[in-house]
């Protein structure tokens, strides 16, 4: 059977399998399946700013109202927003149509169930079995005056604009200068008015979409634009989200850049000092920086890693009742106040804590020292099990004997793209650089695309 759902949901090119409009159709009439003898069920639909969004939404649509499903469509919304409605408005399943951070020309499902949590991979593998098994009369049950009805949410956008605010009580952000880049996404709108209606100067960029700039040389994967706005500007932080506005990159009035695993040290070190970190733990993955889990140890903090990917982070906080969790990426999961990584609430904890401190985002990372860590991706034509490519597994096993037990190598395929993925760290940046070009031109010799 062919595979539906990756580490994040359904990714893939439009148009081309599995992301097609015949596929969208099918996916919503196995959701809608999964209400069959239970209720009618009501399931809430959210996309980012990508003109194929319509193809899916629609198609998604479709398939549950042939199954008797309600259907509520909350339009352009940060995919942290529809984790929120789903709760607010009662719904039994939310649907994002979002490739995230990837390039216009790719889209995703997701789906988030009654809590707001990403569904566990049980039930994605129950509704890609349904996919792949239905044929076209499994709506024939559902009689005609049975059928789904479509509603518009019209004010989805302010309650996750209040709530968002709420989750720092209101506080006014007054004599704060804020860059905010929105990648051209889901919080185009969103994002700058919950700054300005807190009282902060907000300058934004990257709000203009129009269906195919998302992510484009701007938001969380390319922060350089923002850094020179935030020096020429004289701003105190610099904001970028990504196309769903799930993830977070910060600058700091002096332009250093910060990643997730900073995001998360500030706001551990913060909460630690407040009460607030639950079991003195932030749960991390594989890929965070290993002078990070070091700098946590020295504050008494532990880090537990998992799989890459925020919903395998989300689990193990729920599993053994941690509240602050992510990744380097920037999903930063504040669970006392969202389920899923939410870009704007983690800005607006991070801003709080700089007025309650009194200290400006620089000072609050001045002793963050972390290991040199390169990534590296190579795009391949197949995902060939790693330890079958013998002269890969060779340089693999020479870089890390090379690193001498003060480094590390990983090495995995992307969960939602033709991607091979390399992190190599050690002391020396350099020498971390030449091994992970090393493995990366071994990779592309046997499968690159």
């Amino acid at each position: 059977m062919a595979k539906l759902f990756g580490t994040d949901g359904i990714r893939g090119k439009v148009n081309t399998f599995p992301l097609t409009g015949d596929m969208a159709f099918k996916l919503g009439q196995a959701l809608g399946a999964t209400f069959q003898g239970k209720n009618r069920g009501k399931v809430l639909i959210g996309k980012d700013t990508r003109s194929s969004g319509y193809i899916f939404e629609y198609g998604i649509a479709a398939g549950l109202c042939s199954m008797g499903t309600d259907v509520f469509l909350a339009g352009v919304v940060p995919t942290p927003a529809v984790a929120h409605l789903v709760r607010s408005y009662a719904m039994d399943i939310g649907v994002v149509i979002s490739a995230s951070h990837n390039p216009a020309e790719d889209n995703g499902i997701k789906f988030f169930d009654n809590l707001g949590f990403k569904l566990q991979d049980d039930m994605e593998l129950s509704i890609e079995e349904s996919v792949f098994s239905q044929d076209s009369s499994c709506a024939e049950n559902i009689l005609p005056e049975e059928v789904g009805a479509v509603s518009t949410i019209n004010h989805g956008s302010d309650r996750y604009i209040e709530f968002a605010k709420c989750s720092i009580g209101n506080n006014s952000l007054k004599g704060l200068k804020i860059v905010l880049d929105c990648a051209n996404g889901a919080a185009y709108k969103i994002g700058p008015k919950v700054f300005s209606e807190l009282g902060a100067d907000v300058i934004v960029c990257s709000n203009n979409p129009d269906g195919v700039n998302i992510n484009k040389d701007c938001g969380a994967l390319h922060a350089e634009k923002l850094k020179d706005i935030v020096m020429q500007k004289k701003a105190d932080i610099g904001i970028a989200l990504d196309g769903d506005a799930d993830r977070v990159i910060m600058v700091d009035e002096k332009g250093s850049v910060l990643d997730g695993d900073k995001i998360l040290a500030v706001c551990g070190l913060y909460m630690l000092d407040n009460g607030q970190l639950k079991n003195n733990t932030i749960v991390g993955t594989v890929m965070s920086n290993f002078g990070f889990e070091l700098f946590l140890k020295e504050k008494g903090i532990k880090l537990v890693r998992t799989d890459v990917g925020d919903k395998y982070v989300i689990q193990e906080m729920l599993k053994s009742n941690y509240n602050l969790g992510g990744e380097q990426a920037g999903h930063i999961i504040l669970s006392d106040f969202n389920s899923t990584g939410d870009g704007i609430v983690t800005a607006l904890q991070v801003l709080s804590m700089m007025q309650k401190t009194g200290e400006n985002l620089s000072q609050l990372t001045k002793d963050l020292v972390f290991l040199p860590q390169i990534l590296k991706n190579v795009k391949v034509r197949e995902k060939r099990p790693l330890h079958e490519m013998k002269d890969v597994e060779k340089v693999i096993n020479d870089v890390t004997s090379l690193l001498k037990g003060e480094g590390r190598v990983l090495v995995r395929y992307s969960g939602t793209e033709k991607k091979c993925r390399i992190m190599v760290e050690g002391r020396e940046h350099d020498k971390v650089d030449k091994f992970a070009q090393m493995i990366a031109n071994e990779i592309k010799n046997e499968i690159g695309e």
